[in-house]
């Protein structure tokens, strides 16, 4: 009988394929990574506004969040023993800082989003980046986009990423795609999946190392995770279903959005930051794309690409404001598949669906005892 296999990333091992993506702001903290590091996954801890989240005061806002990822990185490792990373952008204003301190607290896992990682962080060394046990996983689009940056760092460094994540225009959030080419066929995930671990070849022949691909992007059940892995992917990220758990660190409200939403509600919005995104529609993202201006006051502009002056809303405030359960005055980020959760799950129940849907699609498809992965 076919068992869902299990995800290495060099030394790290997952008993479960299964990364939980990180999800800003403040719906993947301490508590949701540290439940789905207990079930064998990969949990992920969003590193944006966490000083905002936290209420840490009396310190700048870079600091402030400097502070809440040390604490929630703390928490976690209070409440599992098993494999966290964290999700940092690189459009943050304090990108750098935040990439330094979660290698300080060598974090598991540093994943790397929303734009091209050509370079170390700066106030890194290579040196430092080779010492720790951390693993550095980019979040690409292409497979252009996944050789710049392996070309990049094995030029510069002689030295390459350890995995990589590959996000398809399903994704909920910010997409790496212009909306007018979200719905082309060469951008579907399962198009871009075999040509970024074709891509890497080069890469692991070169350095000696596995460079896993994980798969994201609308990923929503066992028999998904099924159809990817078997055209290439060695495992999955998947931010959507995780919202509607019990250890989710949003509000009920926020959850209840998920499962109230309906296929019509999964919307593509222009965001502040210059990136389509796609959300689940209410009347506060009608009102904006009717021109409607939600007055704000930039204190500290935390990501490089907002031109606050001209912006329509504080993104950060909306996102904030929806995680506490205020949906009057912000939304919510969700994959495409969103408007298919029905009910809040624990991530226990959760990660023993998506086994047991993979296992029974394998087994039915692969009836002959053996494995179909390398």
């Amino acid at each position: 009988m076919i068992k869902i296999p299990e995800l290495k990333i060099g030394n790290l091992i997952a008993k479960m394929p299964v990364i939980q993506g990180g999800m800003g702001v403040g719906i993947s903290m301490s508590g949701l990574a540290a439940a789905v590091a207990n079930e064998g996954g990969i949990g992920v801890i969003s590193s944006i506004g966490l000083g905002l989240m936290n209420n840490i005061t009396g310190y700048s806002k870079k600091e402030t969040n400097r502070i809440g990822l040390i604490d929630e990185i703390r928490k976690a490792r209070v409440l599992t023993t098993g494999i966290i990373g964290v999700n940092v952008m690189v459009a943050l204003t304090d990108y750098d800082d935040l990439c330094k301190t979660a290698l300080e607290e060598e974090i598991d896992i540093l994943f790397i989003g929303a734009g091209l990682p050509l370079k170390i962080p700066n106030g890194v060394t290579i040196d430092f980046i080779k010492k720790v046990k951390t693993k550095i996983v980019p979040i690409v689009s292409s497979s252009r986009a996944a050789k710049l940056i392996f070309s990049s760092w094995a030029k510069r460094y002689d030295y390459v990423p350890d995995a990589v994540v590959v996000e398809g225009p399903l994704a909920g959030g910010h997409l790496g795609f212009n909306k007018d080419t979200i719905q082309n066929k060469e951008n579907r995930l399962e198009e871009i999946v075999p040509e970024v671990v074709s891509e890497l070849t080069s890469f692991e022949e070169k350095f000696g190392k596995k460079i896993t691909v994980i798969a994201a992007g609308g990923i929503y059940s066992g028999q998904d995770i099924s159809k990817i892995m078997n055209i290439g992917a060695s495992g999955v990220q998947m931010g959507t279903r995780f919202v509607a758990t019990e250890e989710c660190d949003a509000d009920i409200e926020f959850k209840n959005a998920f499962i109230k939403s309906k296929e019509k509600d999964i919307v593509i919005i222009k965001s502040p930051v210059g990136l389509p995104g796609r959300a689940i529609s209410n009347k506060f993202i009608e009102d904006v794309e009717r021109g409607v201006k939600k007055p704000f006051k930039c204190d500290w502009k935390c990501l490089k690409t907002c031109n606050y002056k001209k912006a329509l809303y504080c993104i950060a405030e909306a996102l904030i404001n929806a995680k506490n359960g205020d949906l009057i005055s912000g939304f919510s980020f969700a994959g495409a598949n969103a408007y298919k959760i029905d009910r809040i799950l624990s991530v226990k129940e959760l990660m023993q669906t998506l086994k047991t849907e993979f296992e029974k699609i394998e087994n039915y498809l692969h009836p002959v005892a053996g494995t179909i992965f390398a």
